[in-house]
């Protein structure tokens, strides 16, 4: 009867040796699943980003080349510059790897087509100005779509936030406003009287739109440097701003609203605020993808953490597994081995005759003492 019931009881063990450790490997598993699962979905969306900001870094040289072309144009020249066309090669080679990821394939050929337009505009300078407004405006809502598409506007983490905001808002609207705001001085300082009232309200919105871009894009660079963890964004972006400052305030200088425009003030501020522009583009570039590289760098440590202690907890579990199914196998032996040491004895001993005979009535005296 023992041993049965000590049988019974070691399968029990084991039966819940095993029950216990399916509790265990399934939550384990589970929670490695989601932990997977959440990393997988941010190292995706890290290397989007960087998708994005190398497509930004090719739209800046586009930006710079549309400013020139419309400055060249009003002034009688028919050519395409050469900035321009490099600039659109280059974008070109960068939509054709990214434009599919990014879904700007659309919205760039475009924009390429009226680029390729631009050189064949004839008519008044407001016919020319306007054409190249158009293409301009189209520029900056590819940079719009570049930044929504990979999902940088959606960033959590503040320093890249307001980097972004810079580069693919603030950066590009203010070099766009102020070759507008220069072309419209020398368009105001040369129109007849009746044109003059008019060209002069575009240009005064040309003068704010600048200062606006200019006291956002201060605003945003600040905030940035305030809140990051990098050693070099604070000095980079003070150096570089101050230079593109430098460059904004000359141009409106050269334009001098209100006056006469001076125009070699306003071609000199115009080389000033391209090599800022792409002084301070390379910086603000490299320190967001310096951010986001350090970003994908941890996810790709917290996925190998995952691994790791998921081989533990699964290491445990089967050397935990391995000991109760032995510790039971060694049970069930030992009452086996107890079982059989039952049965020898009782075979090797069996029952003996009583000492005296049965008969013996009372005392059991025996014969020859009677």
């Amino acid at each position: 009867m023992s041993v049965s019931v000590n049988s019974r009881r070691a399968r029990l063990r084991s039966a819940l040796a095993v029950v216990l450790t399916v509790l265990v490997v399934l939550p384990t598993a589970g929670l490695f699943l989601r932990v997977l699962d959440e990393n997988s979905t941010q190292r995706d969306e890290t290397e989007i980003k960087q998708q994005g900001v190398e497509y930004l870094a090719a739209l800046a040289p586009l930006i710079s080349g549309l400013a020139e072309s419309q400055s060249s144009a009003l002034q009688g020249v028919g050519a395409e510059p050469a900035a321009l066309t490099a600039a659109v090669a280059r974008v070109e080679g960068v939509d054709e790897r990214l434009g599919e990821v990014l879904d700007t394939t659309s919205r760039w050929s475009g924009l390429k087509e009226k680029i390729g337009r631009l050189p064949g505009i004839t008519g008044n300078s407001d016919q020319i100005f306007e054409a190249h407004v158009e293409a301009g405006d189209l520029a900056l809502e590819l940079y719009g779509e570049v930044r929504e598409n990979a999902r940088l506007n959606q960033d959590a983490q503040s320093d890249i936030w307001f980097l972004q905001e810079a580069i693919a808002v603030d950066m590009p609207e203010a070099v766009t406003n102020v070759s507008r705001m220069g072309d419209l001085a020398n368009m105001v300082a040369a129109a007849k009287a009746n044109k003059r009232a008019q060209l002069q309200v575009e240009f005064g919105a040309a003068v704010l739109a600048v200062q606006e871009s200019v006291d956002e894009l201060t605003d945003n660079l600040q905030a940035a440097a305030e809140d990051t963890e990098s050693s070099t964004l604070a000095s980079n972006t003070v150096n570089n701003l101050d230079q593109f400052r430098r460059g904004i305030e000359a141009a409106n200088r050269g334009a001098n609203f209100g006056g006469n425009p001076d125009v070699s003030t306003l071609v000199t501020a115009q080389g000033t605020l391209t090599n800022a522009l792409n002084a301070l583009t390379t910086v603000l570039l490299k320190e967001t993808s310096t951010l986001l590289d350090e970003r994908l760098d941890e996810l790709n440590y917290r996925r190998a953490e995952a691994w790791a202690l998921l081989a533990v907890a699964i290491a445990l579990i089967v050397v935990a597994t391995i000991w109760t199914t032995s510790r039971a196998v060694k049970v069930r032996g030992e009452e086996s081995a107890a079982s059989g040491l039952d049965v020898s004895v009782k075979g090797d001993n069996p029952p003996q005759a009583p000492a005296y005979p049965a008969g013996g009535f009372g005392t059991g005296t025996p014969a020859w003492e009677r």
